[in-house]
């Protein structure tokens, strides 16, 4: 009877820890929604939120669950101190209060609540995140606001623990005994399993964060997610890619897949090489001495639409697209959400299938077959890296020469001083690299900028930025979350924009014969408004530039992505039957279809992978969209992108070989 007495009172203060917990998630949920309203679509009203937050109880009935069965396992069971019960309380409230505090910059940033950029930082430069949490995100006086939370939390809880319990019935023999306490597991047990199941008592008709998103707001749905559940939903994420569980990957069909990316449809080889070699059809321009692949950091492709014109940030690659040497597609995307994605995707020719290549011991075991630098050296170049950050940095010097670049620069091999924790300014970068040129054979140089990247904290003043202008044309427009701090991020864009253009100009002159792609490695981070459409969020400008370039010289807006970009330089210079191998095709011949882990986009349309959201690209006249079949389109765009992503899945993964992995 007294471990009765004991379990019974133990009992019921477990279940004031779980409502307790529950109401916080709660409460802090509303709060979001409350101070983050902005991101809320116009027709999303009080029912919609209700919705919202009634979902978002019953998925962090897991949370609260998961946090009491720990008191519930050690102290009500176990008989530990029952002290230990309000310490579960202290280090929850404390868990749960600084990660509502980070959610606010980090969904300003990416516009969703923790996702796979949590795992993503945890093979990043750890130290440079921690001082980017300082120098761009408060990162004190949010943990000092969390630390008043928890105070107010732990007074609160404290109090609710002291409360008397009720008292254990009076129990005459044993078969009441035996029957109370039958009892009380077998509601114990359905207890748990209405947690379990987020609300429910079965799978079925459960939530969970995979089916969680109950309503049409795409910012509520995030909101139902509480951070705990949004982080086991990054981490399932992230076990699901290192089991080989990606989406848009068919292993059953890697015939088919390689039969539909191969110029010779006809093939039936278990060797992946012939569908994957592409003959050059001739050189469209003069051999070039230098090649420049630019790739700026977060040069997303909003700024460059007509509707930002007076925001006047992206005058410098907007000038060299009214140039008559220039080509332009604006039907561009990145292959991926991260800056390693794109240098990966650049560098091996692999299109994202979320397997972190610079990261898989195959990388640094063989040469990927669609790696650009066998192909360009064997074009009598050499092919070189020059970066603005540290070579260390998520092992990119690394993989880029197990991959076959010639040299890595870093910043600290070029003596630049250092800007933020993630390197050196732009201008610094460029300085060095045309001061090199002069010693330097034909050379492919693949350059990636630094500045426009948290924590922004470059002398806007001192580089000619007119913050205030901005900030004035940014009140014009709608749905700007802060605009002070817009204003100061797209004055690192102009910062961007403006040493790259000026490098093209003072590398232009001093070699005429080179060429010029200028891309972005990604769009998120920075959006326009907190409502964006999909082109805003994800597009990358394709930006041609150079002796013989003609705007007529590929088809206009031609689609493609960054696996695009190899295959069309081989076709722009490379003789006659040149051979080389690409997933992708070029620009010149493309196959209608761009794409990354995320959305895709066509000629006319773009959407998102994973959800039927369909939109007419900004440039398509309205007009034209009764000649745009969506489904046509969705379908044409989900064949490509699944023998692509198959057939680069397969050689990460398996090699060459249908039948196995390469001997």
């Amino acid at each position: 009877m007294k471990f009765l007495k004991r379990f019974f009172d133990g009992v019921q203060r477990d279940l004031r820890l779980f409502m307790f917990v529950l109401i916080l998630l709660e409460v802090y949920r509303g709060l979001f929604i409350l101070f983050m309203s902005n991101y809320m679509g116009e027709d999303s009203g009080a029912a919609t939120i209700a919705t919202a937050m009634f979902a978002g109880l019953r998925l962090s009935l897991k949370t609260a669950g998961a946090v009491t069965l720990v008191s519930f396992v050690f102290v009500t069971i176990g008989g530990l101190n029952a002290r230990l019960r309000l310490i579960i309380g202290f280090i929850s409230s404390l868990i749960f209060s600084m990660l509502f505090m980070l959610r606010f910059p980090y969904y300003r940033a990416f516009q969703s609540t923790f996702g796979l950029e949590v795992v993503q930082g945890f093979n990043d430069d750890i130290w440079s995140i921690i001082v980017t949490m300082f120098q761009e995100y408060g990162i004190i006086w949010r943990f000092l606001v969390a630390l008043i939370l928890t105070v107010i939390c732990i007074a609160v809880l404290s109090r609710l623990l002291l409360i008397k319990t009720f008292r254990l019935p009076e129990l005459d023999g044993t078969i009441k005994v035996a029957g109370f306490s039958a009892g009380l597991v077998v509601g114990i047990f359905l207890f748990g399993l209405f947690v379990r199941f987020g609300g429910s008592f079965t799978y079925g008709s459960g939530l969970n964060w995979e089916n969680a998103g109950v309503t049409n707001d795409v910012f509520l749905n995030e909101c139902i997610l509480d951070d705990a559940q949004a982080l086991y939903r990054a981490r399932a994420m992230a076990v699901r890619m290192e089991a080989g569980e990606i989406s848009g990957v068919d292993a059953d069909k890697i015939l088919e897949s390689a039969q539909i990316i191969a110029t010779n449809h006809e093939l039936t080889e278990k060797n992946l090489a012939p569908y994957l070699e592409r003959k050059a059809k001739g050189e469209h321009i003069q051999k070039p001495k230098h090649i420049f692949i630019i790739i700026g950091e977060t040069f997303m492709q909003w700024p460059m639409l007509g509707k930002y014109d007076e925001l006047l940030i992206a005058e410098g690659i907007k000038s060299l697209v009214a140039e008559e040497n220039c080509y332009y597609s604006r039907n561009f995307m990145p292959n991926g959400d991260f800056t390693s994605t794109a240098i990966n995707g650049i560098v091996t020719g692999l299109p994202d299938v979320n397997i972190r290549v610079n990261y898989q011991a195959r990388t640094y075991e063989k040469l990927y077959i669609t790696s650009m630098a066998p192909m360009f050296r064997e074009l009598g170049y050499k092919v070189d890296f020059w970066y603005g950050g540290m070579p260390s940095w998520d092992s990119i010097a690394k993989m880029a020469l197990a991959q076959g670049f010639d040299n890595f620069y870093g910043y600290p091999d070029f003596n630049a001083p250092k800007q933020t924790t993630w390197g050196t300014k732009d201008e610094n970068l460029f300085n060095a690299l045309l001061a090199h040129l002069a010693e330097e054979p034909p050379t492919v140089h693949l350059v990636m900028t630094t500045t426009n990247h948290p924590p922004y904290n470059l002398d806007l003043a001192a580089e000619g930025y007119d913050i205030n202008a901005v900030t004035e044309a940014l009140k014009k427009l709608p749905n700007v979350d802060d605009v002070d701090a817009l204003a100061v991020e797209l004055g690192h864009y102009w910062y961007m924009d403006e040493v790259i253009t000026h490098f093209i100009s003072n590398a232009s002159e001093k070699f005429p014969e080179s060429i010029f792609v200028v891309t972005g490695d990604h769009a998120v981070r920075c959006d326009p408004s907190t409502h964006p459409t999909i082109f805003e969020h994800q597009s990358v400008p394709f930006v041609l530039y150079g002796a013989g370039i003609t705007k007529d010289l590929l088809p206009p807006d031609a689609v493609g992505d960054h696996i695009s970009i190899i295959p069309t330089l081989i076709e722009l210079i490379a003789p006659k039957d040149f051979a080389y191998y690409s997933i992708a095709p070029s620009l010149f011949d493309s196959d209608g279809v761009g794409f990354n882990n995320a959305a895709f986009v066509t000629s006319k349309v773009v959407g998102l992978i994973d959800s039927d959201v369909i939109e007419l690209l900004p440039h398509v006249a309205s007009n034209e969209l009764n000649d745009v079949n969506l489904t046509e389109e969705r379908e044409h765009a989900e064949k490509i992108i699944s023998a692509m992503r198959t057939v680069a899945w397969w050689l990460i993964t398996k090699g060459l070989f249908f039948g196995g992995t390469e001997p």
